[in-house]
């Protein structure tokens, strides 16, 4: 089968797509034919980091068609529709978990589907489990065009907050906040953004933080947020540079302050948040409620292509491989290598 490798390099990993053998299943285990894959900027960070060691498969998610079962699952039948989190979806076959799978609508587009399991599910575990939000309360998310920002600002709108924040340095992204359950959308590169989010918010400031950025923000972030508000880091695209804190800010105001992310997860942990993600999230799915918005398609042979794209930050949502031609022509149109290395 073909299935897209990170080769590491002394000056960091590159992609190659190769040719390996078909995984078997083995108890409690499934093998999906995968449709398409979407892609996440972890990914980018990943190749990059990648220095030693052997080449290893790419990809956290993925959408296709279950072709084996292993001794004891009952949860899912071979031809059953499925998108899954594990590594190795950019694979024509992936192995996976049985309990990493979530049942996909019969008549959601591949890409769509493909889109939905990393986004959704760490949405829902900064929002729900590590932010703690409940009805009525405000939530702001940075970097909000992005696949798990859209994914963080649908939910906030559909599991009833007050305010939906959403902010952006484009304008032309921030114009489509609205249509995603956005209340407010926020230029994050205006001088006092800290005073547009507590006027947002009536001047209290904001329950549920929920940001990508990291160092460049942390301090707005916290000036910010209402009393007992809940700052939750998932990652840190602008960087780590250490920020001054105001600890008698933090401490009368009786803030929270977390990181998450997968890499420090036990599997039990891994599998708890996908199972939590299906039981919350997936009925908004299956009624319609939820969005998919897929930016662009490329062929898995493209995968260098998809990756300088991401790179360029000039996506609105998701960015998906198609590995089965069938998932290229239900998604948007794709790029051209050439006109995405030109993006990069």
């Amino acid at each position: 089968m073909k299935a897209a490798m990170i080769v590491p390099g002394p000056q960091g990993g590159h992609l190659e797509v190769r040719e390996i053998p078909c995984p078997a299943p083995g108890p409690g285990q499934v093998v999906v034919q995968v449709m398409a894959s979407g892609l996440n900027r972890g990914e980018l960070i990943r190749v990059r980091e990648a220095r030693s060691g052997v080449p290893i498969l790419a990809g956290i998610e993925f959408a296709g068609i279950v072709s084996q079962v292993g001794q004891g699952v009952r949860s899912v039948r071979e031809g059953d529709r499925v998108s899954g989190h594990g590594w190795g979806g950019q694979s024509e076959y992936v192995l996976a978990e049985a309990r990493a799978l979530i049942p996909m609508p019969a008549t959601l587009p591949w890409a769509d589907a493909a889109a939905f399991p990393n986004v959704f599910i760490t949405a829902h575990d900064a929002l729900v489990t590590n932010g703690e939000f409940r009805a009525g309360q405000s939530v702001l998310v940075n970097a909000a065009t992005g696949g798990v920002g859209l994914a963080a600002i649908q939910l906030a709108a559909q599991l009833g907050a007050s305010q939906v924040i959403g902010t952006s340095r484009s304008a032309a992204k921030l114009a489509r906040l609205r249509e995603y359950g956005a209340t407010h959308a926020l230029d994050a590169s205006q001088p006092d953004i800290v005073q547009a989010v507590r006027d947002a918010t009536g001047g209290r400031g904001v329950d549920v933080i929920i940001d990508s950025l990291g160092g460049s923000v942390f301090d707005a972030n916290l000036k910010s947020m209402a009393v007992h508000g809940r700052l939750v880091i998932i990652a840190r695209m602008s960087g780590i540079e250490t920020a001054q804190v105001d600890i008698k800010h933090l401490w009368i105001n009786r803030l929270k302050v977390m990181g998450t992310t997968f890499r420090t997860r036990t599997e039990e942990e891994r599998l708890s948040l996908i199972e939590a993600c299906a039981r919350d999230v997936l009925p908004l799915l299956q009624e319609g409620r939820l969005k998919l918005p897929v930016d662009r398609v490329f062929a898995l042979d493209d995968i260098e292509q998809a990756h300088a794209y991401m790179a360029s930050d000039q996506h609105f949502g998701k960015i998906v491989l198609a590995v089965h031609e069938e998932a290229m022509a239900a998604g948007s149109q794709p790029m051209s290598p050439r006109a995405a290395k030109e993006m990069a």
